[in-house]
C-alpha cells in the first residue's frame, strides 16, 4: 500500500493524485471508517445495518476503487445500492429517492484524469465535510483498526437512478413551453454527457452534442468550465451553427455553464439571479442563496422579486449545510453550482435549472445575448489569485485599509461600498488568497483591483 498524502482529506471531500497520494487500499479503508462514522451518528440505533448508495464517474481509476471501496462497505456490515456509472447529481438523487442512509461517490469532479476521489453525504445527501466527518474518517482510516461486522453486508446493482431523476425532473417544469432552440451542450467526455443525452430526448430541440463520449482521459480539453479556454470549442460551435445557446458542464456534471447565441459567457451571477426570479414563482417570498464572491445583480434580482437574500460561505458542503439550516429553497454558487432544496435533499439538479432557463429564454422571445444584457450593470475583475507567506496577514492588511466600508466576515473579507465591492479569501489548503471584486464601472473595477493587489503581498 502507497503512503496516504494527508492533504487529501479536504475541507468538501477527499481528493488527490492516483498511483501518489493515495491506492485501492484507501477506498478499502474509507468503506470501513465511513461506517463507524454512521455509528457515531445520533441517528444510529444500536444493531442497524446502514444502506449505503455508491456511484463513480468514468475515469480510469474509478472501477478499480469503487471494487475496493463497496469492499470496505461489506466488511464493515453495510448493504451497498451499487448505483454504477452515474453523474454526481444523479448520486444525490439516487440517495434521497432510495432513502439510502448515506452515499460515497467516486470522482475527482474537474481536475485533471490523473486525479480522484470521494464525495460523501448522509441521508437524503446531506454533505459531509472537514468540520462533519472528514476528519473522523482521515483519523479512523489511519490509525487502520477495524474490526469487520460478524454479518457482512450484500450488494444490489441499481441501474435506473439516471431514467428516475430525469423523470422527476420533468414533472417540475411545463416543457409545452420551450420553443424548437438549437443548442450546443459540451460534455468534455465527462458525467454531463449522461443526463444531457436523456434529457434533451424529451425536449422540441436540436441539441448538437460535443464530447459526449465518457472518457476519463479528458482527449478534448479539461473537464473545467470555468476556465475560459476549455469553452472554446463550444463557442465556435455555437457561433458556426448559429445556436441559439451553449451548455458546458465539469467532470462530474455538478457544475454548469451557459453561452449566449454570440459565444459569450453568460456570467453565472446573471444565470443565478434569472433563475432566483423563477423559483420564487414556485415559492414567493422564499430565502434564496448566493456566497460572498460577488454578483451584485443576483441579489438584486431577489429583492426585486420578493425574495430574501441570504449571503453564504463559498463551498458546495458550507452551502448545502447553511441551506438545510436556514431552510433556503434555492442557492447559486458563482463556480457554476446550482441546489435546490427539495424533499429529496438539498444539492445540485442541473436538469431542473437547464429546463428552467430554457423556459424562460423561451418565453422572452429575444435572442438569448439581447436578453441577457438587461442584466450586465457592474464590472467585474474576475477571480484573482495572489500566493502569499501569511494568509492571516493579508486579510487583516485589507481589513484595516477598507474599515470604513462595510465589512462582512463570514467567509475571508468582504468589502461593500456604494460603487465598488469585493471579497478576499484564503485557500483552505495553498499558501493562496482570492480576490473577487464588481464595481459600477470599468474604471473603478480597475482601479480598485490595482489597489487591493498590492496589499496581497
Amino acid at each position: 500500500m502507497l503512503p496516504i498524502n494527508q492533504k487529501i482529506f479536504k475541507a468538501y471531500d477527499i481528493r488527490g493524485i492516483y498511483g501518489e497520494d493515495f491506492d485501492n487500499e484507501l477506498a478499502y479503508r474509507l468503506g470501513l471508517a465511513f461506517i463507524e462514522l454512521r455509528k457515531s451518528d445520533p441517528d444510529y440505533t444500536n444493531g442497524q445495518a446502514f444502506n449505503i448508495a455508491v456511484g463513480r464517474d468514468m475515469r480510469i481509476s474509478s472501477p478499480l476503487l469503487k471494487e475496493n471501496l463497496i469492499r470496505g462497505l461489506q466488511d464493515g456490515g453495510a448493504n451497498v445500492l451499487d448505483l454504477g456509472l452515474v453523474a454526481t447529481p444523479t448520486f444525490y438523487f439516487a440517495v434521497g429517492k432510495n432513502n439510502c442512509d448515506g452515499g460515497i461517490m467516486i470522482s475527482a469532479s474537474h481536475n485533471p484524469k490523473q486525479w480522484n476521489g470521494f464525495k460523501l453525504v448522509r441521508s437524503k445527501g446531506v454533505p459531509i465535510s472537514g468540520e462533519t466527518g472528514i476528519e473522523f474518517l482521515k483519523d479512523k482510516i489511519l490509525e487502520n483498526k477495524f474490526i469487520p461486522a460478524k454479518v457482512r453486508g450484500q450488494v444490489t446493482l441499481k441501474e435506473d437512478s439516471l431514467a428516475e431523476e430525469i423523470a422527476y425532473t420533468l414533472k417540475r417544469t411545463d416543457i409545452n413551453k420551450i420553443k424548437p432552440l438549437k443548442i450546443v451542450a459540451d460534455a468534455a467526455n465527462g458525467m454531463g454527457a449522461t443526463y444531457l443525452k436523456k434529457l434533451f430526448e424529451h425536449l422540441p430541440t436540436t441539441l448538437i452534442p460535443l464530447n459526449f463520449d465518457l472518457d476519463g482521459s479528458f482527449p478534448a480539453h479539461e473537464a473545467d468550465p470555468l476556465k475560459e479556454e476549455n469553452l472554446e470549442q463550444l463557442k465556435k460551435t455555437v457561433a458556426g451553427h448559429q445556436a441559439d445557446l451553449g451548455i458546458a458542464t465539469d467532470g462530474d456534471g455538478d457544475r454548469i455553464f451557459f453561452v449566449d447565441n454570440q459565444g459569450k459567457t453568460i456570467n453565472p451571477a446573471i444565470v443565478r439571479g434569472l433563475l432566483a426570479k423563477l423559483f420564487l414563482k414556485e415559492k414567493p417570498g422564499a430565502k434564496i442563496g448566493y456566497d460572498v464572491r460577488p454578483g451584485k445583480i443576483t441579489a438584486d434580482l431577489i429583492t426585486e422579486n420578493g425574495g430574501q437574500a441570504i449571503i453564504t460561505r463559498v463551498g458546495h458542503s458550507l452551502i448545502k449545510e447553511q441551506m438545510l439550516k436556514e431552510d433556503i429553497y434555492f442557492a447559486g454558487e458563482s463556480s457554476g453550482h446550482f441546489y435546490l432544496n427539495t424533499e429529496l435533499g438539498c444539492f445540485e439538479y442541473p436538469s431542473t435549472i437547464i429546463l428552467k432557463l430554457l423556459t424562460d429564454f423561451s418565453e422572452a422571445n429575444l435572442p438569448i445575448a439581447n436578453y441577457v444584457s438587461e442584466y450586465q450593470k457592474y464590472f467585474a475583475s474576475g477571480e484573482i489569485n495572489r500566493t502569499v507567506s501569511n494568509k492571516d496577514e493579508v486579510l487583516k492588511k485589507i481589513e484595516d485599509k477598507f474599515s470604513d466600508g462595510n465589512i462582512n466576515k463570514l467567509d475571508g473579507v468582504s468589502v461593500s461600498y456604494p460603487d465598488f465591492w469585493f471579497n478576499v479569501r484564503a485557500s483552505n489548503t495553498e499558501d493562496i488568497v482570492r480576490l473577487n471584486l464588481e464595481a459600477v464601472n470599468t474604471e473603478i473595477m480597475k482601479a480598485k483591483t490595482e489597489e487591493i493587489l498590492k496589499l496581497m503581498v
